[in-house]
């Protein structure tokens, strides 16, 4: 060897000890560049919202149905999320997340995109859908197109059933300016001359009368064919006049405030929960405001008077072209009679384990079933609990409860258990938002019949779906239970995706009956075989499952992970999944709403992929996935990955163990993988990017497919 190239040789020999010696570069996963904020990764998922009312594939009803959706999760996100923003500047307790974005910052990027996004809202109405409406014979009425037929069938109507409902308020010394509903329809007038009692403030308000409807049929003989509504604001407007006789109306212009709806028990200071949330009920109506919307055609010294009587900043301020309370148009939606602009209807399936059975705990007790909602029917469940209250044999039932809707079937069979003197106890989850009044209603209910009747635990949700029925069977007991990742609201599950899991399975029966206990009654924490539940066990053993599947990836072997949720959020999580990617694990997330994990990250998340699905139903269902070295474990469950979920809920999650339901939801999980027609793939930059099937792709829709697979392939779809 020549004296250079042993010097070469030396010197790779050195070169290669400094690498080896050299430790690899850490990931500091703290990084707040890795994160995408809560508030503003939620303004995304409103925006995929709105994007449906665009995309004309979707029957037209239902585009309109999608841009009044966005009104509506428009309203709580400023109700809740920009409320709690707010709330943190006025008490001077800013809180940044991992992001390290401020309130004060995050409260300005919102208000930027709020705007953007509402504008589109109101020009994807008037210049999209109404428009396609009005040729499919479907149309508001403006004032300025009122025939006189129309003109004389509208002042009829408000002389007999508007002007004696309303109330106009003159605001003068003696008339200071009114407390306004929260989201309730307003009208700032401006007026010229001097009134009975020689006021001439200039200025009145004119609150709507909320037990109107705000869209309103006009008759046919008036009408030249087609569905002809008028506004109920419309109708104010062009009779303002009336309720200010002898003044001069030389402006009415519509207003509606967005104020703080969320409810703030100090347990401390509680002995009694329904009670005090009774209490606090009628004060979300008038909570601190956050928002107003205006007409866009408000003179400014009004939107600026307007301004300051509620404390808010132009910022605040939005002005738009149309109704300012969108979501009342509802009503023209749930009139719709013409079946070609909406979705087909479709009937959900029965498995055919279940089709003939009189005695579902007959077919429960040899085998579990597994339901898949809104494709499998979510009759069986309420056939289970009608069957239990009216089986001898059955002793006791426990359910928890926490959105089961006003007039639940349920509840029904639950109140029939109870006067037949069966046992029945309930966890009602009196703090599920804007159902708490409801709730109180059906405890109520409930404990009149007889049932015992438990709001859970004080400062922690409970948010578990379970039933555990006992019954006895010859000399044993025999327990049954249900467990779910949905609502027991029947409504909701024609709409939502969820799973309902049918199970006789003793020890996960046991691990129920010990959650009713640590819930109905006080002692330490109880042991559990199968069942993962916060705020216990269930977030640190996701994290040893994903440390698991890292470590696999670490030893060379495959390593994959396949979470589909509502929402990730928790810190502890993202940085978890994180580790796995830069392990070699793959990452594979279906989250429907808010994710604050980047993917794509070099080095960091390249092995993670994130998607979120938008269609006809509303994707609810949880389901975590590990491969596990080949030993596959699945857990479906009631939690998403949220601080709130993981931390401060009683939640459950539990393992499919059986090899044929197993996977049968991996192969449907690989369809909402394979879907290039709904889904909308985020990018490292927190922007999502809609999936398109080029040319020679096969357009793959998870939804239409999975109707297709559960209903039978001539299953309407809507596309």
């Amino acid at each position: 060897m020549s004296k250079r190239h042993e010097q070469d040789a030396m010197s790779a020999a050195t070169a290669a000890e400094v690498t080896a010696s050299t430790p690899t570069p850490t990931v500091d996963l703290n990084d707040k560049a890795y994160y995408i904020h809560r508030e503003l990764s939620q303004l995304q998922f409103n925006n995929r919202v709105l994007e449906q009312a665009l995309d004309e594939r979707t029957p037209l009803m239902e585009r309109l149905k999608f841009l009044l959706i966005f009104s509506s999760n428009m309203d709580e996100f400023f109700e809740i999320r920009v409320a709690g923003l707010k709330s943190q500047l006025a008490f001077g307790h800013e809180i940044a997340g991992p992001d390290g974005i401020q309130p004060r910052q995050a409260l300005a990027e919102i208000s930027e995109i709020a705007h953007r996004q509402i504008t589109r809202q109101y020009a994807i109405l008037n210049e999209r859908l109404l428009p396609e409406l009005d040729k499919h014979g479907i149309r508001i009425v403006r004032r300025e197109s009122w025939t006189a037929a129309q003109k004389r069938w509208v002042h009829r109507y408000f002389r007999q059933e508007v002007a004696p409902m309303m109330t106009p308020i003159g605001l003068d010394p003696t008339h200071p300016f009114p407390l306004l509903v929260n989201k309730s329809l307003n009208f700032i007038v401006e007026l010229e001359g001097v009134d009975a009692f020689g006021r001439d403030s200039g200025l009145a308000i004119l609150p709507a009368p909320r037990v109107l409807p705000r869209t309103i049929r006009l008759p046919d003989d008036v009408c030249e064919g087609g569905e002809n509504y008028v506004l109920l604001s419309s109708i104010i407007h062009a009779h303002a006049d009336e309720l200010f006789p002898g003044m001069e109306v030389r402006g009415c212009y519509q207003f509606r405030l967005t104020r703080n709806a969320d409810l703030t028990i100090d347990p401390e200071e509680m002995d009694d929960l329904a009670r005090a949330l009774r209490g606090e009920l009628s004060s979300r109506r008038f909570g601190d405001a956050v928002r107003l919307e205006v007409a866009d055609n408000c003179p400014k010294k009004l939107t600026d008077y307007l301004l300051k009587q509620f404390g808010l900043s132009e910022a605040e301020l939005y002005e738009v072209n149309g109704p300012v309370n969108l979501t009342r148009l509802f009503g023209i939606v749930s009139r719709c009679q013409d079946p070609t602009l909406q979705y087909p209807p479709f009937v959900p399936a029965i498995p055919k384990s279940l089709k003939k059975a009189e005695d579902l705990f007959q077919v429960i007790n040899k085998q579990d079933v597994l339901l898949i909602h809104p494709y499998e029917s979510f009759s069986t469940v309420v056939d289970l609990v009608r069957q239990a209250a009216k089986d001898p044999a059955v002793l006791t039932i426990e359910q928890t409860l926490y959105r089961t809707g006003a007039n639940s079937e349920i509840v029904d069979a639950l109140v029939e258990a109870a006067r037949a003197g069966k046992e029945v106890i309930t966890v009602v989850e009196l703090r599920a938002r804007f159902d708490e009044e409801s709730n109180l209603g059906l405890a109520t209910r409930l404990q009149q019949a007889g049932a015992v009747v438990i709001y859970g635990v004080v400062d922690v949700k409970t948010h578990a779906k379970l039933i555990l029925i006992q019954r006895r069977e010859g000399q044993k007991l025999q327990r049954y239970a249900h467990l779910g990742t949905g609502n027991y609201h029947s409504g909701n599950a024609r709409l939502y995706t969820d799973y309902s899991f049918l199970t006789s399975d003793a020890a996960l029966c046991e691990d129920v009956h010990k959650l009713f206990s640590q819930l109905t009654g006080m002692g330490k924490l109880l042991k559990m075989k199968k069942l993962l539940h916060a705020p216990f066990t269930l977030k640190k053993s996701l994290l040893d499952m994903i440390a698991r599947e890292t470590a696999h990836a670490e030893a060379g072997k495959p390593a994959h992970i396949i979470i589909k949720i509502n929402a990730l959020t928790d810190a502890k999580m993202i940085r978890a999944l994180y580790k796995a990617s830069i392990a070699g694990v793959k990452v594979d997330l279906i989250v429907r709403g808010t994710c604050c994990l980047r993917p794509g990250i070099p080095g960091v998340s390249q092995n993670i992929r994130v998607r979120s699905i938008i269609g006809r139903f509303l994707e609810h269902s949880r389901a975590y996935w590990f491969a596990n070295d080949g030993d596959e474990v699945l857990y479906l469950a009631s939690a998403d990955l949220m601080e709130r979920n993981l931390d401060r809920r009683v939640e459950t999650a539990f393992p499919i163990e059986d090899r044929k339901l197993r996977q049968r939801i991996r192969k449907d999980l690989d369809i909402y993988l394979c879907d290039n027609t709904t889904a909308w793939v985020l990018q490292s930059d927190g922007q999502y990017v809609r999936l398109q099937p080029t040319d020679s792709q096969t357009p793959h829709d998870v939804q239409q497919q999975l109707l297709e697979k559960y209903c039978g392939p001539g299953a309407p779809t809507g596309r």
